[in-house]
């Protein structure tokens, strides 16, 4: 198993399950991957946690963190709506011998990517079509139908990029893009696939 100075990218529009998809991942190879909690500028939503989902900045923060070369990569989503890694959060995870996870967005994603080439795995989960990601964006419940239409008019500009990245999952049936993300990591990682 190679894991240590690796990296898996999950990308996906808002709402194509990527974020489950990697916390499927996280159970299922515990001693291989840990997640990257990113760096983010919007405020908390009530389900989240400082260090846990995101570390939350406030803009000035995040603009001095950026003037300081802190991040991998960054990016101003919406105007002061800023994401990124920063270096200190991949170090922290290499140090422990594993590799790292990330559930980013399409552009960082493919940011990733470009700045660690071989090292990283990029996988875009698609939706199985335009209609079932706004479906599930509003039984989320935490979006506003203005952030909704923000999402879906910036998904579209997303799924045109999912040919740049090195795999694409359908996310159909989850069950089975769960399979599909599990054979990707161990073939990735060169993890033997359990005995039956």
């Amino acid at each position: 198993m190679t894991t240590s100075g690796k990296l898996i990218i999950f990308s996906a529009p808002s709402g194509a399950g990527k974020t489950t998809i990697v916390q499927h991942l996280l159970r299922t190879f515990p001693e291989a991957l840990e997640f990257s909690v990113s760096a983010c500028s919007r405020p908390m939503r009530k389900d989240e946690s400082e260090g846990v989902d995101y570390y939350f900045l406030s803009v000035e923060e995040f603009k001095h963190r950026i003037s300081m070369d802190e991040f991998v990569e960054w990016e101003e989503v919406y105007t002061d709506n800023f994401y990124g890694t920063l270096k200190v959060e991949i170090e922290r995870i290499w140090r422990k011998g594993k590799c790292v996870i990330f559930d980013v967005d399409v552009n960082g994603g493919l940011n990733l990517k470009n700045i660690f080439r071989e090292k990283a795995l990029a996988i875009f989960v698609m939706p199985p079509s335009i209609s079932s990601l706004e479906e599930r964006l509003r039984k989320r419940e935490t979006e506003t139908p203005e952030s909704i239409a923000r999402r879906m008019g910036k998904a579209e500009e997303e799924l045109n990029k999912s040919k740049a990245f090195d795999k694409v999952i359908l996310n159909n049936k989850l069950e089975e893009a769960f399979v599909q993300a599990e054979q990707v990591t161990r073939d990735f990682l060169r993890i033997p696939a359990p005995h039956p």
